[in-house]
Formats: structure tokens, C-alpha cells, sequence
């Protein structure tokens, strides 16, 4: 399974929930479940780090793999190319600007 794109990803993330039983359709899923799933692998992440479990079980490298399945079950359920989607968002970032003296966040 070596360097495989987000689509095909999506597409095991897909069949293995049908597998599983989690749903591969909109009317079959909780949209406000599956959102606060991932923020809970978000925060689980988050909490791996603080503790400087980065690798292993339940380490923060795991956790963020958590989150990005979570997200490509939610895009194949919704048939998202999320690939798209990420380059245009780039895209767009490309010529955005942040006020950085109007936000808490660090910038060099």
C-alpha cells in the first residue's frame, strides 16, 4: 500500500467502513457525529503531543493519521475530491494576507 493518493485512500477508508458497518452514504451517517470525531482525534493528537508520545500506540503521529482517515470517510461518503479541494485552497492562500497583529498567533 505503498504511496498511494488521496483518492485511493478514500476508496479503503470507504470499504473498509462499509465492512465495518459505519456507513458509505449521507443518510446513513450523523454529519455532526462524524465532524466531532475528528475533532476528538484532532485533541488526541494534541494530547500525544503535550505528553511527547510521538510514535507508537496512541502516539500524536498515530492520532494524526486518526484524523486524516476520519476526514477522507467523511469526503467518500460525500464524494469529495479532496485532493481538489486542498489544491485549490492553496491556491487561494496564495495570494491571501493575514493580519497578524489582529491575531494570538506567531509569525516571522
Amino acid at each position: 500500500m505503498e504511496n498511494l493518493n488521496l483518492k485511493q485512500l478514500t476508496a479503503l477508508i470507504l470499504e473498509q467502513a462499509k465492512q465495518k458497518g459505519f456507513g458509505t452514504k449521507p443518510e446513513e451517517i450523523n454529519v455532526g457525529e462524524k465532524i466531532a470525531l475528528i475533532h476528538s482525534e484532532v485533541s488526541e493528537a494534541y494530547e500525544a503531543y503535550r505528553h511527547k508520545n510521538i510514535d507508537g500506540k496512541d502516539g500524536f503521529k498515530e492520532e494524526l493519521g486518526d484524523v486524516i482517515q476520519r476526514v477522507l470517510h467523511l469526503c467518500g461518503i460525500f464524494d469529495i475530491d479532496i485532493e481538489a479541494e486542498i489544491t485549490k485552497k492553496y491556491q487561494s492562500n496564495q495570494n491571501r494576507n493575514w493580519d497578524f497583529s489582529k491575531m494570538n498567533e506567531t509569525h516571522k
